[in-house]
């Protein structure tokens, strides 16, 4: 009887041992056109992803800045990640004298070709950046997403337009041009659900929130930054945000240009505790991180404070 229970007992170990390895190891995507790891779990409930932020250098003409971008996506495929993501106008200058002249629309146009074929020949997620965008006769500043496939599989419009006066330091008023987006915009990779935001948006905790109460593990939010508020804000803003909802921050900035407007650069990965796992310097690079969307459920565990939220006398909601 004691041999026939320890028979048993190792058959159901070994069938669990058996389980756990097709799991964590052969549902992994697409790994035979991957040449590093790819930490991108394809099937079932996904553990873990490789983020690529690319800070990339942008000029004045189009198709070198199309071309630089795709050629740092097929950098960071190689490197392994399985998400991908560009700064803010990655394709055209920042400035309100550039975004009528660099706008297109979506999906048509030389930059959604791109983000389109670079997504799918690098069977990655690529969140691509931000870059002008012209519908109907107004201008927006729009993030969109494309799937392994080469699918549109989101788009964001930025919600908070950067209108400041800083006297002596910076002046800016992108509502002189741009209109401002009024929807919320989320996309899963698998049962990981992302949020996504644009640089000014994460001055705006509420916008964060309401992703959180959606059930984002992760927000995204391209930035340009400049060199007056970035090296006050940018890291700090990133951290509040994954403090408050206990969720990953990505925050990707273009390198800093020394000539026109200098972004801040520093893009940086934030996981739910406040840590940076990783931060870029000023110039043209890619960071990776490896997230782990575990710790987004023991920080929620351990400290509850979603469950703890009085709604019976206050609450963030859309409207």
């Amino acid at each position: 009887m004691l041999i026939i229970m320890v028979i048993r007992l190792f058959t159901i170990v070994k069938h669990s041992i058996q389980y756990n390895k097709f799991y964590d190891i052969t549902s992994s995507y697409n790994t035979r056109q991957t040449r590093g790891l790819n930490l991108y779990h394809y099937t079932g409930k996904m553990k873990q992803i490789r983020a690529a932020l690319i800070q990339m250098k942008v000029g004045t003409e189009l198709v070198k800045n199309l071309e630089n971008a795709s050629k740092h996506i097929a950098k960071a495929k190689e490197s392994g990640a399985g998400l991908v993501s560009l700064p803010e106008c990655f394709n055209s200058p920042y400035g309100t004298n550039f975004f009528k002249q660099y706008a297109e629309g979506i999906p048509k146009g030389s930059t959604c070709d791109m983000l389109s074929k670079a997504a799918k020949e690098n069977s990655i997620y690529l969140i691509g950046g931000t870059f002008p965008e012209i519908e109907n006769g107004k201008y927006y500043n729009t993030c969109t997403v494309w799937n392994p496939e080469g699918n549109l599989i989101a788009k964001y419009r930025k919600m908070h337009l950067f209108d400041i006066d800083i006297p002596g330091k910076v002046t800016f008023k992108e509502s002189d041009i741009l209109s401002p987006g009024n929807e919320f915009t989320t996309f899963n990779i698998d049962d990981i659900k992302v949020g996504l935001g644009i640089c000014y948006d994460l001055r705006f905790e509420e916008l964060a929130k309401i992703y959180r109460l959606e059930g984002c593990k992760l927000l995204v939010y391209p930035a340009a930054f400049t060199t007056t508020t970035g090296p006050l804000h940018f890291e700090l803003l990133q951290k509040a945000r994954a403090v408050d909802n206990q969720l990953f921050v990505c925050g990707i900035s273009p390198s800093r240009n020394e000539k026109g407007f200098r972004a801040y650069g520093y893009s940086q990965v934030t996981n739910p505790w406040g840590k940076v796992l990783v931060q870029a310097k000023e110039d043209e690079d890619i960071v990776y991180a490896d997230i782990d969307f575990s710790e987004c459920d023991e920080v929620r565990a351990n400290i509850p404070i979603f469950n703890q939220r009085r709604t019976d006398i206050y609450d963030v909601k859309k409207i």
